[in-house]
């Protein structure tokens, strides 16, 4: 089930939070939504899950409108705030039961167990919530916006504070449920987004500076990306500047070569097909790119300017 925005656009009195902002999440992708503070994740986030209208432009959830349909929305979409909303006087299972009332669900027992054993909650289901941790706690908001088993997970900042093992842990869990569902998620850790996500949104004040997947975000940054190979013996470099989108190629000791292409194509296979055509052995390729940090601070400082 996918997710559509088309220009949306969110203005508080003069100024605009959301500017015509368009993208699309497909089921079974996990989409990293990036941007400064105050740059409108949380605004676009809210929208999507129905809190607040957009002043302009649309947004559908598995074809349901976000203002038209907003019931047949909820139904689809789980969301984890950034200050999770927990009852905290309520125990885990005691928590939980509440939110099968609040989604109808027929058999809740069998629901409450099978989110408590995927969530990883079994020691800690007979406390109270405001005992836990706060990895424990957002294990808790986790399960409770899968719950209703729902098309669309919407997480902000899930992983804010915790520590390095429980970091690890959910991080698992949100791979786990890209794999059926759209996962659409902000965060300000850059690691996270180079081991979950398979595309990623940036956007800065209000709009869109990025739209792509890690690997060709660097090079649409950069103009150009660089294949690093090291042969058996050294090399003519113009053997590799015939190939079609090659800029540079730099020379370097030990048989090793830079190769700089433009950002347009992924050339490793041409590059290694040249290697092979020309009777040389390979023993190292490469290809070098931006980090997401980079990425990052290359575009939303430019935009800033």
């Amino acid at each position: 089930m996918s997710v559509i925005v088309d220009q949306l656009t969110k203005i508080y009195g003069a100024q605009k939070a959301i500017d015509a902002l368009s993208f699309e999440a497909k089921k079974g992708e996990i989409l990293g939504f990036l941007g400064p503070n105050g740059a409108g994740k949380t605004t676009t986030m809210k929208i999507l899950t129905c809190f607040m209208p957009p002043s302009s432009g649309s947004a559908s959830v598995a074809g349901y409108d976000v203002v038209q349909d907003s019931f047949q929305v909820r139904q689809r979409v789980g969301y984890l705030p950034e200050h999770n909303p927990l009852y905290k006087d309520l125990y885990v299972k005691e928590y939980l039961n509440f939110v099968a009332g609040l989604h109808r669900i027929k058999k809740p027992k069998s629901r409450i167990q099978e989110m408590i054993e995927f969530t990883g909650l079994e020691r800690e289901q007979h406390k109270k919530i405001g005992m836990l941790s706060k990895g424990y706690r957002q294990r808790v908001g986790l399960a409770q916006a899968m719950f209703h088993d729902p098309d669309v997970l919407i997480l902000d900042e899930p992983t804010s504070g915790l520590d390095p093992n429980q970091l690890k842990e959910i991080r698992q869990l949100i791979k786990d449920l890209g794999e059926e569902k759209t996962v659409i998620f902000s965060t300000h850790i850059m690691q996270e987004v180079q081991l979950l996500c398979d595309r990623v949104i940036i956007i800065n004040q209000g709009k869109m500076v990025a739209d792509d997947s890690i690997e060709r975000l660097g090079d649409r940054v950069s103009g150009a990306s660089v294949v690093s190979i090291q042969l058996t013996r050294r090399a003519n470099p113009e053997i590799f500047k015939s190939i079609n989108g090659v800029q540079e190629v730099k020379i370097f000791e030990d048989n090793k070569l830079d190769i700089v292409c433009d950002g347009e194509n992924d050339l490793r296979k041409e590059i290694f097909n040249k290697v092979v055509n020309e009777g040389f052995e390979l023993l190292e390729m490469r290809r070098e790119v931006l980090s997401v940090e980079d990425v990052f601070q290359k575009l939303t400082s430019k935009s800033d300017a």
